[in-house]
């Protein structure tokens, strides 16, 4: 069981989503807008926040960056929009997934599932050094030649999964099931998240110096010249 807010302004969308949720023995709690969810967050921290965008009082792409200004907690947007670059967008803003609607309450609730499977994962604890590279799973702190990286937490558990595993070649198949914890999916998401980690990392997929792409394969993380 979880607690779950749901902040949806279409209030027949949010007793279905509660109504649904509450029956999967989940606890939830609602908000009709941006500005009532974020008190609401930051006063009594849910443990899954599903978003909807079309918020009355603020859009919920800015409610996003505001809640994660404040909160790390996972958050699934639930969007009528289909765009694939406000997608990536928000995936880079701190998303952790997201639903086109109309969706089916398995669906919603498998994805819950999914990101809180990935947020109480325990990660190993030593420090990992590749190269100028550190990872210090234990404090979920990155630094690149001794300069700390501001990463999200699914890019955070992305470099740390990777860089258990130097040199090795990872499937996508591979991080979608041991990162994202999900059986089924596309590579959009993963490939979104590894080219904002490239930028926090000073490369590009076309001059790559962490992060290298095999096609048709996956992806290795060895140091320079490597």
């Amino acid at each position: 069981m979880a607690t779950v807010l749901v902040v949806e302004d279409d209030e027949f969308v949010r007793s279905a989503i509660i109504r649904d949720l509450g029956g999967r023995s989940h606890a939830v709690r609602s908000a009709g807008g941006a500005l009532d969810a974020l008190r609401d967050i930051a006063h009594f921290p849910p443990d899954v926040v599903v978003l909807d965008l079309g918020l009355p009082d603020l859009d919920g792409a800015e409610a996003l960056k505001m809640l994660r200004a404040i909160s790390d907690v996972p958050v699934i947007i639930a969007t009528a929009r289909d765009d694939e670059a406000e997608i990536v967008r928000l995936l880079q803003d701190g998303a952790d997934d997201y639903l086109v609607k109309p969706f089916s309450g398995d669906h919603l609730n498998a994805r819950i599932e999914a990101v809180l499977r990935r947020a109480r994962t325990v990660p190993a604890t030593a420090p990992i050094r590749i190269g100028g590279l550190t990872v210090d799973p234990a404090r979920r702190e990155a630094a690149l030649d001794g300069r700390p990286l501001e990463l999200t937490r699914r890019e955070f558990d992305l470099l740390a999964y990777l860089g258990a595993r130097p040199d090795r070649v990872v499937s996508r198949k591979e991080l979608l099931t041991e990162v994202w914890r999900q059986s089924y999916g596309d590579d959009q998401t993963i490939d979104v998240h590894l080219s904002w980690l490239r930028r926090k990392l000073g490369e590009s997929a076309s001059s790559p110096r962490y992060l290298h792409t095999v096609r048709g394969v996956g992806v290795r993380l060895s140091a320079p010249g490597v």
